[in-house]
């Protein structure tokens, strides 16, 4: 099981395969692998459940989002998606999509919590993300927690505190 720290924040043992953490992080967060190809997603705003096309370009970036996620310990509360989004475009996004939803979250974040938005975009320095990675999906469920973070140069422990 993931150490769940105050605030939401998860931290995924290094010797974690990244599959079983992606797994983990479902069952805390309510998400279902089969949610990726579905051809809408709901946002709830302000407790109004609003649906949105799943575009394929979403589908494409959303997987490797909830690995960053499981990475570095971001929530998947508003802020906590504010300081992801922060993380993602400093460490390398590589498509509108993922611009456009970082920044969008990155504005929101602003308002409610700007100086860990600005933290998470500081600690992104001298990273990069999956994004800019060219191992195949299947294959980074079968490295560890740990492996990957180095790869990107993500601290063992993670980012979120």
């Amino acid at each position: 099981m993931p150490r769940i720290a105050k605030a939401g924040f998860a931290q995924y043992s290094d010797s974690l395969r990244i599959g079983e953490a992606r797994d983990l992080f479902f069952a805390a967060n309510g998400f279902r692998v089969k949610d990726y190809s579905a051809p809408t997603f709901t946002l709830s705003i302000f407790g109004l459940p609003l649906k949105f096309p799943n575009t394929a370009s979403r589908r494409r970036v959303v997987p490797l989002h909830d690995l960053h996620h499981v990475l570095t310990g971001f929530a998947t509360d508003w802020i906590g998606e504010a300081e992801i989004g922060a993380w993602e475009l400093r460490a390398g996004c590589t498509t509108f999509v993922a611009y456009f939803l970082n920044g969008g979250g990155v504005l929101i974040g602003l308002f409610l919590s700007p100086r860990r938005v600005w933290r998470a975009f500081r600690a992104a320095k001298g990273q990069r993300t999956l994004y800019r990675d060219s191992i195949p999906y299947e294959q980074l469920l079968q490295m560890t927690v740990g492996e990957v973070r180095r790869r990107l140069g993500i601290p063992p422990e993670g980012l979120a505190s």
